[in-house]
């Protein structure tokens, strides 16, 4: 009784996954073709409470209408593959001024912000950090935790990064 029911449940999960890069190159195309950038896709919940979100981004920042009008876009497309077989909602947004670190390329372009970064595991101490962000280099993301102390991670040990909303004078970084 053991054997079937796991691996259906790891082929349902595969699925899901297989599905959710499908919406996530299409969100992309859409995103990219708008002069957009497609930060991140996410499904959540299942039933009628099921929410898609898209995260985008540009620079000045992600109107009311870039989110409708990506919405509308890749929403029909959607609609027309039958990609998602439930009811669900669909939500277009900015990541916020919290935004997460998703991609390597992030911890480049936003070198000089505050940071908070949990770990996957902790790292002979602590498994959350918060400082300067410093960028990354050959895969290693450097961060200043205060006074001068430099502390480097592989970038495969971040479970999740995000920026931390300055305000004042700490923010003209």
């Amino acid at each position: 009784m053991s054997g079937r029911k796991p691996t259906f449940l790891l082929s349902e999960e595969r699925l899901k996954m297989e599905r959710l890069d499908q919406i996530r190159e299409i969100a992309e195309r859409v995103a990219n073709s708008e002069g957009m950038e497609l930060v991140e896709v996410e499904f959540r919940g299942q039933g009628p409470g099921a929410i898609l979100r898209i995260f985008l981004d540009k620079p000045g920042g992600i109107t009311v209408g870039d989110c409708q009008n990506i919405s509308h876009q890749v929403g029909a497309i959607l609609d027309v593959e039958d990609f998602i077989n439930q009811s669900y909602t669909l939500e277009v947004s900015s990541p916020g001024l919290d935004r997460k670190l998703v991609k390597p390329s992030d911890y480049q372009r936003f070198a000089g912000r505050l940071v908070k970064l949990l770990l996957k595991a902790p790292r002979q101490g602590p498994r959350r950090y918060q400082g300067r962000l410093l960028g990354m280099e050959h895969e290693k993301v450097a961060v200043d935790t205060g006074n001068g102390h430099v502390v480097q991670f592989d970038y495969g040990e971040i479970e999740k990064a995000n920026l931390v909303v300055e305000f004042g004078r700490a923010a003209k970084h």
